[in-house]
């Protein structure tokens, strides 16, 4: 099912949680909505929902206007990052729950119910705990129960609010992987809410980066990671650094000194440089460069994370080296950026 949002604006008591959001949806695709807490991404995911209503605009469910329409109406699957499954239930009945409640005309026979309830289970990798009770389940396997319940009604559209939000940095890992495989052999029409970028740059087919109300940028996490649009998507998206600099002849300025980089065709004036800690060449001395002095090392997995004290206007700046690279405080190393973008205010 394709979604479209359309010049969405939502004001909660006169504040703007949205601003003229709009956004096409695919069928079948997997969708991202990133952000820091307050930047809209669970009230645009609620909206698509029929959980709330807008103030402003439409919501599409194909070529249908559903802005009015209720949860029901829309057929929408929905998962929590609580769970919220029924205590009192076992798994099998958690999972037929919403087929359960469909009007007569619409619910399946108890066979089916069950059969459909155990297909499902052997999807998430349940089969056999369908006797069970949530508070005999693990975090990882009550999100799967939720899952394969929000799945069971055969929704238009699912939705996910921070699936794995109480979870352990490891189940985490695994359920993400695991989240792919069930998306890509069942084709869901699938949105899910999440502050985790490393979450929707491994998941996602398109990342929706939100901020203050408003989409930031819309690309798949190659376009994301790679060519972020705006200082908010370069420093929200991995980890960057930024220094003052000023553009003068073609040139870059740091301070009082050239630092070898070439920036033909931007207009003078002064800039913000943006660059990875990780798009970086190491230089043995240079006429043109930044350099600065080791004030902390930490080795992080496979490589070494140095932060430099540059002196210019107290700036630090924090690069990637090779884990056999050893340095020491007080150390020099100098450098310059082989991936960067520049900025203006």
């Amino acid at each position: 099912m394709e979604v479209r949002v359309q010049n969405i604006r939502k004001e909660f008591s006169r504040f703007p949680a949205l601003n003229d959001v709009t956004l096409d949806i695919r069928s079948g695709e997997l969708i991202a909505l990133l952000g820091p807490s307050g930047s809209g991404k669970t009230t645009l995911l609620r909206l698509i929902a029929g959980l709330e209503s807008p103030t402003d605009g439409t919501v599409y469910f194909g070529n249908e206007d559903a802005s009015r329409k209720t949860v029901q109406q829309r057929n929408i699957g929905f998962v929590f990052q609580h769970y919220a499954l029924f205590r009192h239930m076992t798994v099998l009945d958690n999972v037929s729950f919403g087929l359960t409640i469909r009007p007569a005309g619409r619910r399946p026979s108890k066979a089916d119910i069950r059969k459909r309830a155990l297909e499902l289970l052997d999807l998430v990798q349940l089969s056999g705990l369908e006797k069970r009770y949530p508070a005999q389940l693990s975090g990882g396997q009550r999100q799967r129960v939720a899952l394969a319940r929000a799945m069971a009604v055969e929704p238009n559209v699912l939705l996910l609010d921070e699936p794995f939000g109480a979870l352990d940095a490891q189940v985490r890992k695994e359920l993400r992987r695991w989240l792919r495989e069930i998306h890509d052999r069942t084709g869901h029409t699938t949105v899910f809410v999440t502050h985790d970028q490393d979450e929707a740059l491994e998941l996602a087919d398109r990342v929706v980066v939100m901020s203050k109300g408003k989409i930031e940028q819309i690309g798949t996490p190659d376009e994301i990671y790679d060519t972020p649009n705006s200082p908010f998507v370069f420093g929200f998206i991995g980890q960057s650094n930024i220094l003052p600099v000023r553009v003068e002849n073609g040139q870059l300025w740091l301070e009082d000194r050239l630092i070898g980089i070439s920036a033909q065709g931007e207009p003078d004036g002064h800039a913000q440089l943006y660059f990875r800690p990780h798009d970086v060449e190491l230089l043995d001395g240079c006429g043109g460069c930044i350099a600065g002095v080791v004030t902390v090392t930490r080795r992080v997995a496979g490589t070494r994370h140095v932060e430099l004290d540059i002196g210019a206007t107290h700036a630090k700046v924090e690069i990637e080296l090779p884990p056999e690279k050893v340095t020491s405080d007080h150390s020099r190393i100098a450098f310059r950026p082989t991936r960067w973008k520049l900025f203006r205010d």
